[in-house]
């Protein structure tokens, strides 16, 4: 493989305590994102919530502020739209509607097609979620991000040590967390989609942790006698070129979809982008610390006995 970086000897362990501050700052802001969200206080997408979602084509290009004023002119209020200029479409959301979903969007559509027909509106697609099915969503959403966690756990500890496992468990869970609190921050929508970019997150700061570990795990047999952060900052530095390399490919790769995958995927596409830049910092500053943690804590145990 292509080396960017040779023979690298970056003491990153002894920087721990201070990522670690950094680390637990994000996490409480993504712990009081994921309290917000369960009270709803978030920008809840209607897959959680309930709601109704209609897509519309247009001949030409259309301003928001028009479609608003239509809107608003035929008695629909509470409701948000999002643009997709490059397409001439124009996405209609409202959340909690009280009123029959299928009346609703029935009214929406109607003073679409009646009040904009120069612009020769075509109704692509009309997505209606009740309020029960959202919070079944929501809850299968959380159960999914829960047991997928757990199963990293288990694999991890299987594969190497179970101070393996708690490192790549909680190094997995910082870049879940703290990818919800930005997006939280950011007042993106929280639905479907992004959950399941959390959930492809997890798998890549997965893999980068074990990359990181093997090496670890290799060269705790040859240097039986040294301390194990000199162990792991050797191993980092010697897999720091492979790490530096496919995160920047993935991150160019997201950064296309972003750029041009259009607004369908677009905040897809940035929750990766993020989850990228946060996995690698984690499988360096996160799960390894929290090995030697647990490494140096074992060793008291064992003295004390």
């Amino acid at each position: 493989m292509m080396e960017l970086l040779k023979n690298t000897k970056i003491d990153f362990m002894s920087k721990r305590k201070y990522t670690f501050v950094i680390s637990g700052v994000l996490v409480l802001l993504g712990l009081f994102a994921l309290v917000q969200t369960i009270l709803g206080n978030a920008n809840m997408g209607i897959d959680f919530v309930g709601g109704t979602a209609i897509q519309v084509k247009f001949s030409e290009k259309i301003e928001l502020a028009e479609v608003r004023r239509i809107l608003e002119g035929g008695q629909i209020t509470d409701f948000d739209l999002q643009d997709m200029p490059v397409e001439n479409k124009i996405l209609i959301r409202l959340k909690k509607q009280e009123e029959k979903l299928g009346a609703f969007s029935e009214r929406v559509i109607d003073v679409i097609t009646t009040k904009l027909v120069d612009k020769k509106p075509i109704i692509e697609s009309v997505t209606e979620i009740g309020p029960k099915i959202g919070a079944k969503l929501r809850k299968d959403a959380l159960f999914a991000i829960v047991m997928a966690t757990i199963g990293l756990l288990i694999y991890v500890a299987w594969r190497f040590q179970f101070r393996f496992g708690v490192g790549a468990t909680l190094a997995t869970f910082h870049d879940v967390i703290v990818v919800f609190g930005i997006f939280y921050l950011l007042n993106k929508e929280i639905n479907l989609v992004f959950v399941s970019a959390l959930l492809t997150i997890a798998g890549y700061s997965l893999t980068d942790t074990v990359v990181v570990f093997d090496r670890i795990r290799e060269n705790i047999k040859k240097l039986l006698k040294d301390p194990i952060e000199t162990i792991i900052n050797k191993s980092i530095n010697e897999v720091l070129s492979r790490t530096i390399i496919v995160s920047l490919t993935t991150f160019l790769a997201a950064l296309a979809l972003f750029i041009f995958g259009g607004e369908v995927i677009h905040d897809f596409a940035l929750a990766i982008l993020i989850g990228i830049a946060v996995g690698t910092y984690s499988s360096i500053f996160i799960a390894s610390p929290v090995v030697i943690l647990l490494a140096k804590k074992q060793q008291s145990i064992i003295r004390k006995k």
